[in-house]
């Protein structure tokens, strides 16, 4: 299938573009603050090295958080924006389900991002199953005693690095395999923004 797929939701900046197999990503490992001005641009770049236009596309893809709340909110609005105009679905994935796809790990494991201030967002992956995604902080993420997977470097026990640049195509094309790889797209924010909580 022929997709265009966007990440925005933390530092980094992937963006994928695919048709007929020939498949073009552009990254950023250090996109903080600028996704806004440089998306476009680089999603052009990727549309234009593989051949492919917004109409030819039979999905799109945003990577909905958690990470950075802006972020986040960019991509989502991108692939939205292309949605509407294509008449095409929308491929909503998790940050968390982005690196769970590529873990080649049978037993059990966490999912972390960081959320700044010695804490994480992180989600449990128990016998096959998601656990809820919680904001923990350093002390009780290592008490769960399980290896830990991220695509950050991150100084915790039992942590594997998982490469962002290559994470997002993988997860897309075994997103797909699954059930119901479409649907609405929504941000997943697992705690209020620094705002929000400084108005409460």
């Amino acid at each position: 299938m022929n997709y265009l797929a966007i990440d925005t939701s933390s530092r980094h900046l992937t963006v994928i573009a695919s048709k007929g197999g020939n498949t073009v990503t552009r990254y950023m490992p250090d996109c903080a603050l600028r996704h806004s001005v440089t998306l476009m641009s680089e999603v052009e770049a990727a549309l234009d090295g593989a051949g492919l236009t917004p109409a030819q596309c039979d999905f799109f893809c945003a990577v909905t958080g958690p990470g950075s709340f802006t972020g986040i909110r960019i991509g989502i609005s991108a692939a939205k924006g292309f949605a509407l105009g294509a008449g095409k679905p929308l491929m909503p994935l998790t940050a968390f389900d982005m690196v769970a796809y590529n873990v080649n790990n049978a037993d059990d494991f966490c999912v972390a991002i960081d959320a700044a201030h010695g804490h994480f967002y992180c989600q449990r992956f128990l016998n096959g199953e998601r656990g809820e995604p919680g904001y923990v902080s350093r002390e009780a993420l290592i008490a769960y005693g399980l290896p830990v997977y991220g695509y950050e470097g991150l100084d915790l026990p039992l942590y594997t690095k998982i490469g962002a640049e290559k994470a997002l195509q993988t997860a897309v094309e075994a997103n797909l395999k699954q059930n119901s790889p479409f649907g609405e797209m929504n941000a997943l924010y697992v705690r209020k923004s620094q705002a929000e909580e400084g108005r409460a």
